[in-house]
């Protein structure tokens, strides 16, 4: 189950704004569609399934002792659902699950399902978290209290989510996660993230190196393991300048060119299993420029070129 061998597109609309913190979100799938998602995709020679938008499982009462957190049931009733979502939809080797956001809170599921999948395959699962933020805290450490700030700590096994977060299928090796694109970290994370494992490239990196030279010895590593590669896309890694339908937004993003490169390197690769584009947020867009500007990364990841290169082998 790679970009090599995939012929089908399975897009799942996660219409969640409950981890965010101003609403707009949940109107992402549909933005998402209008944009012609669908028709980009069919046109690359894909057939596109659209599965439909999830449901969170239904509520059940907590309290946590973190008097900030926000819509805590919630958060937890969607996790469950996309956990079970993004395992059933990552079957078969043929299909690439497309998860369209709906706020990064969904990473707390697809991330444990993605991960279940890959250990009964008995292949490792990496992450390219393409984001202005870590999204690395706990319920504990949270202090606004959006819960679009903990899903890479679920994730990997962070402590602190038992009792309130369904308890996850699998979980994600710390130092099989990439991270590009982070200009805002908050103490907390900072601290933890020292010691996590995590390869964490910020702005700063890429201003020095420029992102090729950053995200290819990744790559490389994912192909020597024979590792699956999810692909999380969050509108903020973008400049607020290319793309402000986002409620999130940190300026000094990622450039309209170093996106798309991006992009091309992972199409090249041959290596990414599944996606997911969070964050968008059409209240706060211009005409849905966000919107399709996303797709059209979307659209370059899955094979859109301008001119063909030869493709670099990631597993010489």
């Amino acid at each position: 189950m790679s970009l090599r061998h995939v012929t089908q597109c399975r897009l799942i609309g996660v219409p969640v704004q409950d981890g965010a913190g101003r609403p707009g979100c949940e109107m992402g799938p549909s933005a998402f569609r209008a944009a012609g998602i669908a028709k980009s995709l069919a046109d690359l020679g894909y057939e596109v399934a659209d599965l439909g938008n999830v449901a969170p499982v239904p509520l059940r009462p907590m309290t946590h002792g973190n008097g900030a957190l926000k819509l805590l049931p919630e958060v937890a009733g969607w996790t469950a659902a996309l956990a079970r979502h993004a395992y059933e939809a990552s079957a078969g080797r043929d299909a690439m699950p497309i998860f369209l956001g709906g706020d990064h809170c969904l990473a707390a599921g697809t991330l444990t399902g993605l991960a279940l999948r890959a250990a009964e395959m008995r292949r490792p699962l990496f992450v390219l978290w393409l984001d202005a933020h870590p999204d690395f805290h706990t319920l504990e450490t949270s202090e606004t209290g959006n819960l679009h700030g903990v899903p890479m700590a679920y994730a990997t096994g962070r402590p602190g989510f038992d009792g309130f977060f369904p308890r996850p299928p699998a979980c994600l090796d710390p130092a099989n996660v990439c991270m590009l694109g982070i200009r805002s970290v908050d103490p907390a994370e900072r601290r933890a993230l020292e010691h996590s494992g995590i390869t964490v490239h910020d702005m700063r990196r890429i201003d020095e190196h420029g992102i090729a030279p950053l995200l290819r010895p990744f790559l490389q590593r994912v192909a020597e393991a024979d590792g699956l590669l999810h692909v999380s896309l969050d509108v903020d890694f973008l400049d607020p300048g290319i793309a402000p339908g986002v409620g999130t937004t940190v300026p000094g993003g990622a450039t309209f060119r170093e996106a798309h490169l991006v992009m091309e390197m992972l199409h090249e690769s041959g290596l990414v299993s599944s996606v997911e584009l969070v964050e968008l947020n059409p209240f706060l867009d211009e005409r849905g420029r966000t919107a399709i500007l996303m797709v059209d990364l979307l659209a370059s990841l899955m094979g859109r070129r301008v001119l063909d290169y030869p493709t670099r082998s990631f597993r010489s």
